[in-house]
């Protein structure tokens, strides 16, 4: 059984969908909660898979919250040694940042249910399935950050060049949230409710959205993780 650890920053936003979909493929899943487990206690390496998940704050905030350095160590070890690795939001942007890329706030705040467009290489990955004539995608995000240095642009949005980025055979990141269980949303709009009302979003719209589009994101973000999956070099 492979062992797969994920990087969790709140509660609510863990690894959703994805969770049976690892188990069924033969992993054992642990969660590390940031701030409060010690990351030291992990051997960079030794899991066959570390997932780093989403979370409200900055990936640049380590004033505030210190344990980002340690985490951002943690990660660059993992990517210098090509271990798999998955990243989703805050975890996509800690993993721009480990490989040097710059992270800042983007043009606008996308929350709410918006289609893909992928690019030439993204139609021929597994983030194929994530096309947006097949499903539209959840966005959660303020902060963007520049392409990394030998990274593959697969997808994006009008407000967001960089959706999803592939680095190397066994790093895959996502801006947006292809793991979210629109069944339990309700999590993610009573956790999130201040970072809601400060834009303004339409919470009723967004439940209704995460009814109306979460059960086809499920079918096609299976599809990818699986596809992914049967692609990384063990």
């Amino acid at each position: 059984m492979k062992k797969l650890i994920a990087l969790r920053h709140i509660s609510f936003e863990d690894l959703g969908i994805f969770h049976d979909i690892f188990i069924k493929n033969g992993f054992d899943i642990s969660y590390i909660d940031l701030g409060l487990n010690d990351l030291d206690e992990i051997e960079p390496l030794s899991p066959d898979l570390v997932v780093i998940l989403g979370g409200p704050i900055g990936a640049y905030e380590e004033d505030k919250y210190p344990f980002l350095e340690q985490e951002l160590s943690f990660i660059l070890q993992r990517l210098n040694a090509k271990r798999p690795i998955l990243g989703f939001c805050l975890g996509a942007q800690l993993i721009a940042r480990a490989l040097g890329s710059h992270i800042y706030p983007g043009p606008t705040t996308e929350i709410g249910w918006i289609p893909l467009q992928l690019t030439t290489i993204g139609k021929q990955s597994p983030v194929r399935h994530l096309d947006g004539k097949l499903t539209s995608m959840l966005h959660w995000h303020s902060d963007t950050f520049d392409l990394p240095k030998d990274a593959e642009q697969l997808a994006s949005t009008h407000s967001c060049a960089n959706q999803i980025f592939s680095w190397g055979h066994n790093c895959l990141a996502f801006q947006c949230h292809p793991e979210v269980d629109a069944t339990r949303i309700e999590s993610w709009l009573i956790g999130h409710t201040c970072e809601l009302d400060k834009h303004n979003k339409n919470i009723p719209q967004l439940r209704a959205d995460s009814l109306k589009f979460g059960q086809i994101l499920r079918q096609q973000a299976t599809l990818c993780i699986e596809e992914w999956i049967g692609q990384v070099q063990w």
